[in-house]
């Protein structure tokens, strides 16, 4: 029996999952404040309800990362104070964001999530720790499918550049 074989969850964290879910934990209490902030400038029905599915699942991470980190005797990352509750209405025009806007936002954070739920889960040695971001990166693939969807729907998505005339093939 080696050093790591039993319970993964009776073995010690290494620094770099450590940091890993610090930072982790970290990340999603900022986003569950941009995501609030962003609920309040919202004004898309479906937008709003994928934004409250973000804030779920990033209040989610939050407190499996930072059980985890108690757990090990890690202190965890500050909570973000609470936003003040404002309407729609009273944000200036100017000032607002946009549902276009953020749409693209949170498509853009969802990418960035998976990559680093893939990097956490290729680190770690502990089977619990990989095993928990596979289900974070599972969850952010499927929230990422509903983004860019309603993306489409809406007429939100700037693509790239995209490739539509295709070479002819020459027969031999």
């Amino acid at each position: 029996m080696g050093i790591l074989s039993g319970n993964p969850k009776d073995e010690p964290m290494h620094y770099g999952e450590i940091y890993s879910v610090w930072q982790s934990s970290m990340v999603a209490k900022g986003a569950v404040s941009f995501y609030r902030a962003f609920l309040i400038h919202a004004g898309d029905k479906d937008l709003k309800k994928i934004l409250g599915d973000l804030i779920d699942q990033a209040e989610l991470e939050i407190s499996e990362c930072d059980e985890l980190l108690k757990n090990n005797g890690i202190a965890t990352a500050p909570n973000m104070p609470d936003r003040s509750q404002a309407k729609l209405e009273d944000i200036p025009v100017g000032a607002r964001f946009t549902d276009p806007e953020i749409a693209a936002r949170i498509a853009a954070d969802n990418a960035t999530g998976l990559v680093a739920c893939s990097q956490i889960m290729g680190q770690s040695i502990r089977e619990d720790i990989g095993a928990l971001f596979a289900k974070y990166h599972l969850t952010k693939a499927a929230l990422g499918v509903r983004i860019l969807k309603m993306s489409k729907e809406k007429g939100w998505l700037v693509p790239p550049p995209l490739h539509v005339k295709r070479p002819e093939l020459v027969k031999a």
